[in-house]
């Protein structure tokens, strides 16, 4: 079980998606993953660094462009067990999750995403993970 806190820390976040949303949106748990068997996500994600929403932007299911939105949590969050623990140590990602709204507050107009070969070699990790039976943990 993995601790939930109070504040990790203060911001900005970030949540990458190819959603289109408007200032003062609320982005909430409940609707199909973007990852994996696409199930029930049980949380939403956000980020305090540019790198990890722009790897959610691009990686994202969906025909739009990706989009990087400011947001803010209307509660409590914790550190993402899929991207911490065994796999980085300490969080460097400043990757989180939560099961109450984030509120959108801004979008990010220009960011830089990655090279095409760097996206591929994410994908096919992705699918060999998918193939290998590996989820997300959502619980």
């Amino acid at each position: 079980m993995h601790k939930k806190r109070e504040l990790i820390e203060t911001g900005p976040f970030y949540h990458g998606t190819k959603a289109d949303l408007k200032i003062g949106d609320l982005l909430e748990p409940g609707y199909s993953s973007n990852y994996g068997k696409r199930k029930k996500a049980n949380y939403v994600y956000l980020t305090g660094t540019l790198d990890a929403a722009v790897w959610g932007a691009e990686l994202a299911v969906g025909d739009g462009p990706g989009r990087i939105y400011c947001v803010e949590p209307t509660g409590t969050f914790e550190n993402d067990p899929n991207l911490t623990d065994k796999k980085f140590p300490g969080n460097p990602t400043r990757s989180y999750r939560t099961q109450h709204p984030l509120r959108v507050i801004g979008e990010v107009p220009e960011w830089e995403g990655h090279s095409p070969e760097t996206l591929q070699k994410m994908r096919d990790h992705l699918d060999e993970l998918k193939r290998l039976g590996i989820e997300a943990i959502n619980d």
